[in-house]
């Protein structure tokens, strides 16, 4: 594998420079020195940011884009190997590592890297742990999958001591890393169109837990199926969170305030003290249990972890109020796995509203194939049903999949859906039927979003 030498900068060409952890990267070796150019599908705030810092940005993947003058290509998983500008990097002989394998190297340059995984919390968890770095002034370096508020944007370059990263499973990028510390959240099923069944999803994590040294620690859930199996054979420190006293961190009397923000005691030993969150749902304060474990660990004083805590309102896309028209509120969330699906309409039952109508777009043929019964299950909490057709992101339909079967599934089982294959008419829909105190949540990892931004003019 290629080993790039940070004290003699080069050029570095990123094949997918828009997305959001490729631009945080290339942004990372332009601060360091490097000359940077890349190309995506189109133009977006984070192509137009790097343009403005110098890089080369290209729109469309064409052979002519690679030059004689790359050292270095950076591709991510959903470059295929007949891509043009791929085949070209790899007809010139042009040294190329994967994103993950970049990020990885990108670690080693720090003392106390920090590798968030798990099926679900990803960018939530990160983004806490961030943010008590932050506001304890540990300058750290931060990479995270949404955007934050605190530091305008999914990155941060800080000193040269903490690296805060999401760690993906997906293709087994996360075991190109370099981690000291880990936080695992959970390990589910996802991911199948890589993974051949949940044994191969922990037997991947299983090796990523084995990257730890000795002088680290695994922060995880204590409540993961069969624990003992993958943690066994773990270097470090183990400290387990989980929702009851058989982990070491585990909460106590959780309430939830008038807008589904959690208020709970975390239980350490014999140590007993309130935590208030400002995300909403049960599972953030799993979430936050995690990231509270973790800078304990650190030595991060208890007072900025909870005022951190207080003051995090959450990323881009994660029950995130878009705003309200006419009385109807609008939020938006990523959710995608039935999991994450089921978490989020619990959180919203403790939002105020009267009816909330949930606007469902599937992420790729796959997972909704694999999934279409847990789906219709956890998208059943919702008042009524509104389903789109489905992001294929990196996938063709090859398997002759659609909403409509997930609509029938849902229709038997006597759920108040209905679907629409164009976005104009889920618009004209929601207008007529919602009423002032009603919710509407657009959810999926698309573009779904785009159906409540239009609603409010945006």
């Amino acid at each position: 594998m290629y080993e790039i030498d940070f004290n003699h900068p080069i050029r570095v060409h990123f094949l997918g420079i828009g997305g959001i952890s490729m631009s945080g990267l290339a942004r990372i070796l332009m601060s360091e020195g490097f000359t940077v150019s890349g190309s995506d599908m189109k133009d977006s705030e984070l192509t137009n940011e790097l343009k403005s810092l110098g890089a080369q940005i290209y729109i469309g993947q064409k052979a002519e884009n690679i030059t004689d003058d790359i050292d270095l290509a950076v591709y991510t998983a959903a470059i295929s190997d007949d891509n043009p500008e791929m085949t070209e990097v790899r007809r010139r002989g042009i040294a190329e590592l994967s994103r993950a394998q970049l990020l990885g190297q990108l670690m080693r340059n720090y003392k106390i890297p920090i590798a968030i995984a798990g099926t679900h919390g990803k960018t939530t968890t990160s983004s806490m742990v961030s943010e008590i770095l932050l506001h304890a002034k540990l300058d750290p370096t931060i990479t995270v999958g949404g955007m934050l508020k605190s530091i305008g944007g999914n990155l941060r370059i800080g000193g040269g001591e903490y690296f805060v990263a999401e760690a993906c499973e997906y293709t087994n990028s996360f075991l190109s890393f370099f981690p000291r510390m880990e936080i695992i959240l959970n390990i589910e099923e996802d991911h199948l169109d890589f993974f051949k069944d949940i044994e191969d999803i922990r037997a991947s994590f299983k090796k990523f837990m084995d990257l730890l040294p000795d002088d680290g620690c695994l922060i995880i859930n204590g409540s993961i199926d069969r624990l003992n199996a993958l943690t066994k054979d773990v270097r470090c420190p183990i400290v387990t969170f989980g929702p009851d006293a058989s982990s070491d961190y585990h909460p106590a009397d959780i309430s939830f305030d008038e807008n589904g923000r959690a208020r709970y005691f975390c239980c350490h030993g014999s140590d007993k003290f309130e935590v208030d969150l400002g995300v909403v749902g049960i599972h953030n304060v799993y979430n936050s249990l995690a990231a509270i474990a973790l800078c304990e660990r650190l030595g991060v004083d208890r007072s900025m972890i909870l005022s951190a805590l207080r003051d995090f309102t959450g990323t881009d896309r994660r029950f995130e109020k878009k705003g309200t028209l006419h009385g109807i509120t609008i939020l938006d969330d990523y959710a995608h796995h039935p999991t994450e699906i089921a978490a989020t309409l619990a959180a919203a039952r403790n939002y105020p509203h009267k009816k909330l109508y949930l606007v469902f777009q599937p992420h790729t043929y796959s997972r909704t194939k694999a999934f279409l019964h847990e789906f219709a299950d956890a998208l059943s909490a919702a008042d009524e049903v509104i389903l789109t057709d489905i992001y294929a992101a990196r996938e063709k339909n090859t398997i002759g999949i659609s909403s409509e079967d997930l609509l029938k599934i849902m229709l038997d089982k006597g759920v108040n859906a209905r679907y629409y294959k164009y976005f104009d008419d889920v618009e004209t829909y929601l207008l007529g039927a919602c009423e002032s105190g009603d919710l509407i949540m657009t959810m999926g990892a698309g573009d779904v979003y785009r159906i409540g931004e239009k609603l409010l003019g945006k």
